[in-house]
């Protein structure tokens, strides 16, 4: 499956959103906050963003509210949709700082491609947030190794960090994690402005 490259193709580019998490899953919690709750704002601000800012696409979600979701139901959803690219919202913990993103580490065909739109992904999240740059990364994880299509994970910061967590907690923060996100997204996938 290729992504399109310029916005003549870009008609149809479906977006799959996976916000991390949810239902009986909360992911990590600290500081008054649980990571289900918090990729569940940031991607239904990234949808909304996309939707109001850019054409010449469509987005499902994984999840629009609080519910309990399997790894493989988030991608064969996405797979069976026939998305043209995945992305999965994680915030992070275990007490550092910062933003990072992954691929998968596997030998694919897409790789080259999956890695440039993470790059663009990545490097705008940093721009837009002014989180710590923590590094593109490469992991064997379910979402990105069982997407069809370029598939990415984000960490946006750590739960378990005071100063993050206060970000996590601040509505124009987490525009701002969603906005890099969006104009990310655009930018990768060639969707055009409105």
């Amino acid at each position: 499956m290729t992504i399109p490259n310029n916005a003549v193709e870009a008609a149809n580019t479906r977006i799959y959103i996976d916000p991390g998490h949810g239902g009986s899953d909360p992911g990590a919690s600290a500081n008054g906050l649980q990571e289900k709750d918090v990729t569940l704002d940031i991607a239904l601000k990234t949808r909304d963003i996309l939707n109001e800012q850019y054409s010449g696409h469509t987005i499902k979600l994984s999840r629009t509210s609080d519910v309990t979701k399997s790894l493989d139901t988030r991608t064969n959803e996405a797979n069976n949709w026939g998305a043209n690219f995945f992305v999965s919202i994680h915030i992070n913990s275990g007490g550092a700082t910062g933003y990072e993103s992954y691929t998968w580490n596997g030998n694919y065909d897409n790789k080259e491609r999956t890695n440039a739109i993470r790059n663009t992904i990545h490097n705008e999240t940093v721009d837009q947030t002014g989180f710590t740059d923590r590094g593109k990364k490469q992991s064997n994880l379910h979402v990105l190794r069982e997407s069809s299509a370029p598939a990415i994970l984000t960490e946006n910061g750590f739960i378990d960090n005071t100063t993050d967590a206060d970000k996590l907690k601040n509505d124009a923060d987490l525009e701002e994690i969603a906005q890099g996100h969006a104009d990310g997204i655009a930018r990768a996938l060639g969707l055009p402005a409105k």
